[in-house]
C-alpha cells in the first residue's frame, strides 16, 4: 500500500508525459447544455433577472451551443434599451437581424419557456454556465502555454513568466466585470466621497503627515516616482514608507536591485532603535545599544514587509513574483522598486532609452493589474547639478521621457545643505537649512502640487516629519521605543499587525552614492 502511494505521488511530480499531453488536447471540454438552455428559460420569462445572472455569465462566448450564445446576444442588446422587453418583441428583433432561424426559431424559444416553471433558479444555472466556461478558458490557456513551451527556444524564463501572468488573468476572468455599470462605479466614488469627509481615504498612509494631506495616502493602482541626485536619501526614504506600510499592517514587497536585503534591515534596525548606523557598522555596542536593537527588531519582526534583492531582475520576473504574493490569501497591498535604472526587460531592444520606457509601463501595468500603489525609484540626470540652487526638475528624470507620462505621481528629494557641506560658515548663515529635506511633488494626476518638508538624522538615516509641522496625524513627536517589550525574536515578516501609534519616523538620507 506505502508503495503504491509513493509511486502515486511520484507520477504526480513527473505530470505527464507529452503525448497524454497530447491526447489530452483531443479531448472534448467540459459543456452543460441543459444548464444553459435552463438558463435560457428563465431569461425568456423573467428578463429582469439578467442583472442577477451577469455575476456569473458575462458574455455570449460563455455559452458551448452556438444557438445559444446568439441568443444569449441578443438578450443582452435588447435589454440594455428595454428591460422589460416581451419575448414577442425579441422574436422580431432577431427575425430583422436574420438571426431567428440559426437560433431555432419560434418554435425553439417557446420550448426553452415551456421547459421551465419559474426563473428562480436562474442564478444556480448561471453559475453551472459560468463554471464550464471558466474551465473552457483555463483549458484553452494551458493549451497556449503548452503551444509556447514547445516553442521558446531557450527561453524559459519568458515562458514561465508569461504562463503566470496567463493563468493569473484566469483566475481573475469572473471577476473583471464587476462593478462596471456607471451606476455602481457611481456608488463606489461616492462612498470613497464620505470617506474622505469623514477623514478616512483608501489611500495608504505613509507617516508623513503633510504628504500624506496632499495626496491622500498612495492610492491603490497609482505609479509614483521617488527620484534624486544620487546621496540624496531616496532609497531611505522609500525604505521608511514601505516600513511604515508595513508596520500599520499593509503586505508590502520591496524589490532592491543595489543593497541586499541584509543592509537593507541593518538601516530599519538603526532608524528604528536610534543606535547609530556608523555604530552598527563599527560594531561598537553598548548594552543598551543592543536593548535597543532587540526592541526595535522585536517590533519589525511582526511587520509583513517581504524583500527580493535579486541582482538583474527583469521586469517581467518583477511581475510574476508580484502577482504570486498577491494570490496568496493575505494578498498585497504596496510595492517598492529601488531603482527603475537598474531593471532590465530581459531581452534585446533598439536602445536603453526605448527599454526604459517599456519598463516604466509594466511598473504602471502592474500597479494597474494588482490594484496596488507601486512605489518606484529612480535616478535623475546631471543637469541639476549645473543650476543654480540645485533644485531638480521632472526634465531631469533620466532616459525617458515615458517616465514622466506614466507616473500617476512625480515626486523629486532634495537637500540644499548637501551641496554646501564644504563650504564654511554655509550653516551659520542659514541655520534653517540644518537638517531639511524637500520633497516636491512635481507631478500628482489627481491633486495638487507643492513641496513638503522633512527633517532627517544623518546618523541615523532616518527622515521624520519636519520640527514643529502639523497635519492630519498631529503634532510630530519622535517617540522612543517602549520599555516593556517581549524578548527579541526572529526577524519573519510574514505576519500582519495593526497600527503602531508610536512609530512616527522611519529610515533616512543615505550616504551611499543612490
Amino acid at each position: 500500500m506505502a508503495e503504491r502511494k509513493a509511486a502515486g505521488k511520484d507520477d504526480r511530480n513527473r505530470g505527464i508525459d507529452p503525448a497524454q499531453a497530447a491526447r489530452l488536447l483531443q479531448s472534448v471540454p467540459p459543456v452543460d447544455r441543459e444548464a444553459e438552455n435552463a438558463l435560457l428559460g428563465c431569461l425568456l420569462l423573467e428578463p429582469t433577472c439578467l442583472a442577477e445572472v451577469h455575476e456569473f455569465v458575462r458574455k455570449a462566448e460563455d455559452f458551448s451551443d452556438p444557438r445559444n450564445a446568439r441568443l444569449f446576444a441578443a438578450i443582452s442588446s435588447i435589454s440594455d434599451t428595454e428591460p422589460s422587453w416581451q419575448v414577442q418583441e425579441l422574436a422580431s428583433k432577431l427575425d430583422a437581424e436574420g438571426q431567428l432561424e440559426s437560433i431555432g426559431g419560434t418554435d425553439r424559444i417557446a420550448s426553452l419557456i415551456e421547459a421551465m416553471p419559474s426563473a428562480a433558479r436562474a442564478a444556480q444555472f448561471a453559475k453551472l454556465v459560468g463554471s464550464a466556461a471558466h474551465i473552457r478558458e483555463l483549458i484553452s490557456t494551458a493549451t497556449e502555454i503548452i503551444h509556447d513551451a514547445y516553442h521558446a527556444g531557450q527561453d524559459a524564463e519568458g515562458v514561465i513568466s508569461r504562463a503566470e501572468q496567463l493563468m493569473y488573468e484566469v483566475s481573475r476572468s469572473r471577476d473583471t466585470m464587476k462593478g462596471s455599470t456607471l451606476q455602481a462605479l457611481l456608488e463606489a466614488v461616492m462612498e470613497d466621497i464620505e470617506r474622505r469627509e469623514g477623514g478616512t481615504s483608501r489611500g495608504i498612509k505613509t507617516g508623513f503627515y503633510e504628504f500624506d494631506d496632499m495626496t491622500q495616502g498612495m492610492q491603490p493602482g497609482e505609479m509614483l516616482i521617488l527620484a534624486a541626485r544620487p546621496s540624496m536619501g531616496k532609497t531611505a526614504l522609500a525604505l521608511n514608507i514601505a516600513e511604515q506600510v508595513a508596520l500599520r499592517g499593509t503586505r508590502t514587497l520591496v524589490f532592491s536591485l543595489e543593497m541586499s536585503r541584509e543592509q537593507l534591515v541593518e538601516r530599519m534596525l538603526a532608524a528604528k532603535s536610534g543606535v547609530y548606523a556608523d555604530k552598527l557598522r563599527k560594531g561598537a555596542l553598548a548594552k543598551e545599544d543592543w536593548n535597543q536593537l532587540m526592541r526595535a527588531s522585536n517590533e519589525l519582526s511582526e511587520a509583513p514587509l517581504h524583500i527580493d534583492d535579486t541582482p538583474g531582475l527583469t521586469m517581467p520576473q518583477a511581475r510574476s513574483r508580484a502577482r504570486r504574493l498577491a494570490s496568496r490569501e493575505s494578498g498585497l497591498g504596496c510595492i517598492v522598486i529601488d531603482y527603475l535604472q537598474l531593471m532590465s526587460m530581459g531581452s534585446r531592444v533598439e536602445s536603453r532609452q526605448i527599454e526604459i520606457s517599456e519598463i516604466s509601463r509594466g511598473i504602471k501595468a502592474m500597479a494597474r493589474e494588482l490594484k496596488v500603489p507601486v512605489l518606484a525609484l529612480s535616478q535623475l540626470n546631471r543637469a541639476a547639478e549645473q543650476r543654480e540652487g540645485h533644485r531638480p526638475r521632472m526634465s531631469d528624470l533620466r532616459e525617458s521621457g515615458a517616465i514622466e507620462q506614466d507616473a500617476d505621481v512625480v515626486m523629486m528629494l532634495h537637500r540644499e545643505e548637501y551641496y554646501h557641506q564644504s563650504t564654511p560658515d554655509w550653516l551659520d548663515h542659514n541655520p534653517e537649512k540644518r537638517g531639511l529635506a524637500e520633497l516636491i511633488l512635481a507631478k500628482q494626476r489627481n491633486g495638487p502640487t507643492g513641496t513638503v518638508r522633512l527633517t532627517w538624522d544623518n546618523r541615523l538615516t532616518r527622515f521624520k516629519n519636519h520640527t514643529g509641522q502639523t497635519g492630519s496625524g498631529g503634532n510630530y513627536e519622535a517617540k522612543p521605543i517602549g520599555e516593556s517589550q517581549p524578548p527579541l525574536g526572529n526577524f519573519s515578516p510574514g505576519r500582519a499587525t495593526g497600527p503602531v501609534e508610536s512609530h512616527r519616523d522611519g529610515g533616512g538620507p543615505d550616504d551611499l552614492p543612490i
